[in-house]
């Protein structure tokens, strides 16, 4: 095989390890462009000595990205915050970081970019972050035709977000929220601790596996005929809010009060959680979980790449066994 240089920016994160494992596994030299290296450390281990190198990069800093882009074959884009902090807002990252790295890609004349954005992105979102996601899109399309464009529901895996966050969370709470629901609920009939849920259950997610979307992008990066196009990528289960929290609860082996918890006040909560140095909740935040979380009808997604995507319930046991009480060792009674 021809031997084949590929830059990750973003690739210390949650996707980026499980995709450059991927990529080394194929012989690939990969260039892992990172805002501080020493997180990208850990990556050096995984394959060859000098097969992956890890650099520092500011996505603003346009010589920093035309270095980095220089020689590879293919650019791939991971770069994306769920909230702002000084500097790394949305507009400058999802924006401006975007448009920067697919310029840069063009001018080197590499001949591959693969942007990973978000199911919902839209220009014309309410939600910053959607709407940043969006415009990004436009800019890396603009600046590079021809890029292919990831869009992912929710990610899981080991390292999640998402239902980690969830289980972390009942450990020490007695009641979770489920935002988007109407309050007060109507309380289920003899029962204390359990409550009708109006409408149905709030936002819909469609979650994806971590490595369902990892090698959606390596399909991608080894067959041209891929470009340019965008896909949209779920799993095979279409969750309410609700639904995820119950899930959680199943794995975890808790019994928690779930309680309906209206936008307004989701953003009320919000508006003090913002000022934790990583925030468990924005107002941005759910401001995106006013709109569904899943692919849309007649989009391309993980079928059309020949993947058949992971469930959850297959993978959840893998890794949310540690928040039970007695973690791995508890043994749900027959």
């Amino acid at each position: 095989m021809t031997h084949r240089i590929v830059t990750v920016f973003g690739g210390s994160g949650f996707l980026g390890r499980h995709l450059i494992r991927r990529l080394v596994a194929q012989g690939i030299t990969v260039r892992v462009a990172v805002r501080r290296m020493d997180h990208a450390i850990f990556l050096k281990p995984m394959r060859n000595v000098g097969q992956i190198a890890p650099m520092s990069v500011d996505v603003n800093d346009t010589e920093a990205v035309a270095v980095a882009v220089d020689g590879a074959d293919t650019v791939v884009n991971l770069i994306g915050i769920l909230f702002e902090r000084g500097k790394r807002t949305f507009e400058c990252l999802h924006v401006e970081g975007a448009q920067a790295i697919a310029t840069a890609a063009k001018h080197a004349g590499v001949k591959q970019l693969i942007q990973v954005s978000a199911i919902g992105a839209d220009e014309n979102s309410t939600a910053k972050y959607a709407q940043t996601k969006g415009r990004g899109e436009i800019a890396v399309q603009n600046a590079f035709p021809g890029a292919t464009i990831i869009r992912p529901s929710v990610i899981f895996g080991p390292e999640d977000d998402f239902f980690n966050r969830f289980a972390s969370l009942s450990r020490i709470s007695p009641v979770l929220p489920v935002i988007g629901c109407p309050f007060p609920p109507k309380r289920n009939a003899g029962s204390l601790c359990s409550f009708d849920f109006y409408g149905n259950g709030g936002t819909k997610f469609q979650p994806v596996y971590v490595g369902d979307v990892a090698e959606a992008i390596m399909t991608v990066l080894n067959d041209s005929s891929r470009q340019g196009k965008t896909y949209e990528l779920g799993g095979p289960t279409v969750y309410s809010f609700k639904e995820i929290m119950e899930l959680t609860l199943d794995q975890v082996k808790r019994q928690r009060i779930l309680v309906p918890l209206p936008f307004w006040l989701a953003k009320i909560k919000a508006f003090f959680f913002e000022f934790l140095p990583t925030p468990i909740l924005t107002r941005d935040q759910v401001e995106s979980l006013k709109y569904d979380n899943v692919v849309h009808e007649g989009a391309l997604g993980l079928k059309d790449l020949g993947i058949s995507p992971m469930a959850a319930e297959g993978i959840l046991p893998t890794y949310l066994h540690r928040y039970r009480v007695g973690g791995q060792r508890h043994i749900r009674a027959a």
